[in-house]
């Protein structure tokens, strides 16, 4: 299908409007739960950006949750292996996320497409190992110019903001091995450009005891606890 038929298609959609059909944003931010409000500059998703995320695609999903829960809407390509049923516990509201699992060879236009129709827009790692440097750039612009959010599954040339994670610890087991894994704790960081040069970090619970993230603990709360 060629990529004009494709953005038709996506735009028919009740809800969804291309950049230029918009009004300016009424926010310049995207919303994110409470527990990541604070590796981010602002609290949220600054309109225009590109994060990269290292680490997790837990927390890839885990940013789409407050913002897809508002109304906005986010697209996912690049990420055949997404389990719905994990990006619903950790708060995405699937009934405003589309699923692009094979992009195909016309990769750039698809995702010019994504880029103008959402407000939210992620490419899953193997899409973004193999994205060359220029295409990636222009990308960039087009995410500046269309007041989007691109989320990418690995390091993306120029990111506005970079988060990873690390400390990966499982509770909910025992001592001798028994019992159920119940969350997990790690710690999440952020770095970037701008206002985000500082280095910030957060203990998260991701995912949490339901499943959702949640602000983790001190270690010394830590029990029954097994590295992961």
């Amino acid at each position: 299908m060629a990529v004009p038929e494709a953005l038709a298609g996506l735009t028919a959609i009740p809800g969804v409007r291309t950049a230029a059909q918009l009004d300016p944003p009424a926010a310049e931010f995207l919303a994110v739960l409470p527990p990541l409000a604070g590796l981010l500059p602002g609290g949220g998703l600054r309109r225009g950006t590109t994060v990269a995320v290292r680490g997790a695609t837990s927390l890839v999903l885990a940013l789409l949750a407050a913002a897809t829960r508002d109304g906005s809407w986010a697209a996912v390509t690049g990420l055949p292996e997404l389990g719905l049923a994990a990006a619903a516990e950790l708060g995405v509201d699937l009934e405003r996320l589309a699923l692009v699992p094979h992009p195909g060879a016309e990769l750039p236009g698809v995702v010019s497409a994504l880029v103008d129709g959402f407000d939210l827009v992620v490419l899953g790692p193997a899409l973004v190992a193999g994205i060359q440097p220029q295409l990636a750039r222009r990308l960039s612009g087009r995410v500046r110019n269309r007041g989007t959010v691109l989320v990418t599954a690995g390091q993306w040339p120029g990111a506005e903001l970079e988060l990873g994670v690390s400390g990966r610890r499982w509770h909910g087991l025992t001592p001798d091995g028994y019992g159920h894994l119940r969350a997990r704790d790690v710690v999440a960081t952020s770095r970037g450009r701008g206002p985000a040069v500082r280095p910030r970090v957060t203990p998260l619970r991701l995912p949490g005891p339901g499943g959702a993230v949640a602000a983790g603990e001190p270690p010394g709360r830590r029990l029954a606890e097994v590295a992961g």
